[in-house]
Formats: structure tokens, C-alpha cells, sequence
């Protein structure tokens, strides 16, 4: 997606040689328009999945994930990171790494909010090495939800996230694939 590549060249900043920060538009303070075209190109590129819930991890991806399900005309759930003792207890469980906070984390999602008859679309701001993603995969198949895509916005393609999802067989789609990060620069592919 040319625009969120040009949002990235931008405005983007560079740490080291493996992070992207975006957070000045998609993750922290957000570009509803940008967001807007994001949910559109979505629901282009899902559009013959018959999608009838979406699915995200807090807290990044969810205002990504609430956008595009209005192009859906579905739900959002999202799995909650730690125990919250409002949630309550009968729950799909997982436990992620998070690549950025390098850290284990629990997950969770009230088996209410996820059954057998959901057909799930993954949306997520980042992958890296793939651990959130396959952490709500996880949750699905517990559920036994069929995970009928995955979008994401931005793909670390040097990492090994996305390829591994799609030699698993999921249909991944990605907006933004950094194929490097070298001396500053991004290099898409």
C-alpha cells in the first residue's frame, strides 16, 4: 500500500537496524484517515472471506482493527494481555512474546466472544517473528474459529513472521513489507 509506505518514509524513525516506530500515526497517536484507507484496502483484499468477526491483541492493534470492522459491518474482539479479574475466568488462554517488549505475556479472550461459528480476520499493526498472530491462532483453534486471514499493516519481511504464517497456509496480507533497515534507510519489497 503506497500510502502507509510514503506514511513510513515520511515520517517514520529508525532504531538500530530492526524497528520501525510508526507510533507518531498508527499505534499511539492516529491518523483516522490514514486508519480509513487502511480498513478499505482490508476489506479489498479479504473481501471474499465472509469475515464475520475480527480479531486483534491489545492495545496496538485495536483502533486499527475497530476501523476496518466498520468495512466488515462485524464485531472486534480482542485478546487482553495479563489476568483481569473482570473478564472472569472462562477463557481461551495463550501466552505470547512480544518482540518489542521482549517479554512473555498471558492472553486471554472470554470463551463467549470467540465459538466454533466465527470466521476470523487477524489484524495486528506489526509482525516480527509472529508470536501475537500465532497466539490468537491458538485461541482460535482452541475455539475451533476458522482463521480465514490475516492483515497486517507493517511486516518486518527480514524477520521471519510472515512466512512462516504463510508456509503454514494462512493467506497473510500485508501493507507494508520492510524488506530491510539498513544505515536509516527502509527499503521495501
Amino acid at each position: 500500500m503506497k500510502l502507509l509506505e510514503d506514511r513510513i518514509r515520511e515520517e517514520g524513525e529508525i532504531i538500530g537496524d530492526d524497528i520501525v516506530k510508526v507510533d507518531m500515526f498508527l499505534n499511539h497517536r492516529i491518523d483516522i484517515e490514514l486508519l480509513c484507507e487502511i480498513g478499505k484496502e482490508f476489506r479489498r483484499l479479504f473481501a471474499g472471506e465472509k469475515i464475520n468477526k475480527i480479531l486483534t491483541i491489545e492495545a496496538s492493534g485495536i483502533g486499527i482493527a475497530c476501523v476496518a470492522a466498520q468495512y466488515f459491518n462485524v464485531p472486534v474482539v480482542f485478546a487482553k494481555k495479563g489476568v483481569n479479574r473482570n473478564v472472569g475466568t472462562d477463557l481461551y488462554t495463550g501466552e505470547v512474546f512480544s518482540f518489542t517488549k521482549n517479554q512473555k505475556t498471558d492472553i486471554g479472550i472470554s470463551k463467549k466472544y470467540l465459538t466454533a461459528e466465527d470466521r476470523v480476520l487477524i489484524i495486528d499493526d506489526f509482525i516480527a517473528n509472529g508470536e501475537a498472530v500465532k497466539g490468537l491462532i491458538g485461541l482460535c483453534d482452541q475455539a475451533g474459529a476458522e482463521v480465514k486471514g490475516i492483515g497486517i499493516c507493517v511486516e518486518k519481511g527480514f524477520q521471519p513472521g510472515g512466512k512462516e504464517l504463510r508456509e503454514m497456509g494462512y493467506h497473510v496480507e500485508s501493507l507494508a513489507i520492510v524488506k530491510s533497515i539498513e544505515n536509516g534507510v527502509i527499503t521495501f519489497g
